[in-house]
């Protein structure tokens, strides 16, 4: 009988290797100070490229958490049922310190190593890391008011993910979760319509609904509700004090695109009780420190992203042959390859460079705090935008290979959009740019004075600068123009990052291809002459 079906010229898988393994990541960590956690980030990184747990994502992805309103005897319990492995992932999570950790850490560079755990991390299940971010998140939100501080704050930062419906306060650890958003408004919460009305003993009872909450199952929210002096921010437990359960009741899951293992729940408050966080009718500006925290992860959730498909991408083509050669030695792919390099280490150098100004400005620093404001108000916008087109560009680079779902392409590209939706979609981001810079304008000074440490480093850079202050001097029709004036704050910050700190070819190309007056629409399109054999080697294993 002849064998039909000979396997040949097929990439074997990519499993086994350390996700962590990856220069500009490990130089930026380094960079900020925080080189003592090398170690753990390798530990985390070889955990997360074994096959173990890459089976672990995909299982979660393909079984999503299931509602249960009610029990067989028709209890109302609002619970979630997840895949066994969501729980593994939650665990090695909190373990490593990906959650809310810095917070209890006083050593230099905390919040880069935990930016950087996060991006290896973010290359198993991204779905899980969104409990994880709100639990960083919901940190500073909370030490506006100092007592829930000191009664949540050691448990949300605790090494244990102790899963389960308790009193929180008998729990060993803590996730949180974060609803905004309601029906009518979207991202204009000031359109909110939750009440919430002083009951007399230092509570509120709320009452309303929320159309996105993500991880319902966690043990603390942070909502907004209008309260008697405006619109205001509370904590609500999911089981109050007395071990009854706070009213919180679960409408139905999101059928979403992406994101499947998270459960994103609409709910109603009917009569469920919070505690006051920070100053009444004070509600965003309070809850805005969850929302830029987790804005940051959003950031370096599309940075690893773009890292795991780029990876995909280039061991397929050093793996797979056509008309001879080996793919990856082919002008044309050669050119693909790099150009999605470029723009992954490009993410991550930014997103490292804004965790490690949360690192100053935690420590008062704020020229830091400044910078921090508009830096990363202006890259979440631009990183979280190219996520989508760069994902396609690698899921092609396999061919029909990268259109089946065995491959894993499929479930990256549908996870891309997200964080360009999430805290805040392309608009609303853009226009945040535009309220930063008229109410500090003191930030925008501060971003100057970020990108002006690469002055003189490359002429395609200091032009870049000049447009920029040229755009920035023009007040006419700003919010119509608002997209293409964050787009080039973003590169001209990533360029004057790379500039400064990552090898010359890197810094070359991307100013050769980035800071254009019109920069190419697609990957793949850069000009003659850069030294793209030197890229992949520094950016994937072709061996």
């Amino acid at each position: 009988m002849s064998t039909t079906h000979a396997i040949t010229n097929q990439p074997p898988p990519l499993v086994d290797h350390d996700v962590a393994a990856d220069p500009p990541l490990v130089e930026g960590l380094r960079r900020a100070g925080a080189g003592w956690a090398e170690d753990e980030l390798r530990t985390l990184g070889r955990r997360a490229g074994t096959e173990e747990v890459q089976r672990w994502s995909r299982l979660v992805d393909e079984s999503p958490p299931v509602l249960h309103t009610h029990d067989r005897y028709g209890h109302r319990i609002d619970e979630v049922e997840f895949h066994p492995h969501w729980h593994d992932l939650m665990t090695t999570a909190v373990r490593a310190g990906v959650h809310a950790a810095p917070w209890r850490d006083d050593r230099p560079g905390v919040h880069v190593a935990r930016a950087a755990k996060l991006y290896v991390w973010a290359q198993t299940d991204p779905g899980h890391l969104c409990p994880i971010s709100m639990t960083y998140a919901a940190v500073p939100a909370l030490r506006t008011s100092p007592e829930l501080a000191e009664r949540y704050e050691p448990l949300l930062t605790s090494d244990v993910y102790d899963f389960g419906l308790r009193e929180p306060s008998t729990k060993r650890g803590l996730i949180a979760g974060m609803s905004m958003t309601e029906k009518q408004g979207g991202s204009d919460v000031r359109a909110n319509t939750t009440t919430a009305t002083p009951a007399g003993d230092g509570t509120h009872t709320l009452v309303g609904h929320k159309w996105f909450t993500s991880a319902p199952m966690s043990d603390l929210f942070l909502t907004l509700a209008q309260a008697p002096g405006g619109l205001s921010c509370f904590l609500l437990p999911r089981v109050l004090p007395d071990d009854t359960r706070n009213p919180i009741r679960l409408q139905r899951l999101k059928d979403k695109l992406g994101n499947r293992s998270n459960a994103s729940a609409e709910i109603e408050y009917e009569g469920a009780r919070g505690w006051l966080v920070g100053e009444e009718g004070r509600g965003v500006a309070t809850i805005i420190q969850m929302v830029n925290a987790t804005r940051l992860d959003c950031l370096l959730s599309s940075a690893a992203t773009m890292r795991q498909a780029a990876s995909r991408a280039a061991h397929h083509a050093t793996h797979r042959s056509a008309f001879g050669t080996r793919l990856v030695d082919q002008p044309l792919m050669e050119n693909v390859l790099a150009d999605l390099a470029i723009e992954a280490e490009a993410a991550v150098t930014v997103g490292l460079r804004l965790a490690s100004a949360v690192d100053r400005a935690t420590a008062g620093d704020a020229g830091e705090a400044l910078f921090r404001r508009l830096g990363l108000a202006v890259s979440k916008y631009w990183v979280c935008k190219r996520a989508p087109a760069h994902t396609a560009e690698a899921l092609e680079c396999l061919g029909g290979n990268g259109y089946v779902e065995e491959s894993g392409m499929p479930r990256l590209f549908r996870e891309s959009p997200l964080s360009s939706i999430w805290e805040g979609s392309g608009n609303v981001a853009a226009l945040d740019v535009l309220r930063a810079m008229a109410r500090e304008p003191e930030c925008v000074d501060a971003y100057f004075t970020e990108v002006g440490h690469a002055a003189g480093g490359d002429p395609r850079l200091d032009a870049a600068v000049a447009r920029l202050r040229t755009e920035l001097g023009d007040p006419r029709d700003a919010e119509y123009r608002a997209r293409r004036v964050v787009g080039l704050m973003a590169t001209v910050l990533q360029g004057s990052l790379l500039v400064r700190h990552a090898p010359t070819v890197v810094a070359d190309a991307f100013c050769a291809s980035r800071l254009a007056e019109a920069p190419p629409a697609t990957f793949g399109t850069l000009p003659t002459g850069l030294a793209t054999r030197s890229l992949l080697e520094r950016a994937y294993r072709l061996g």
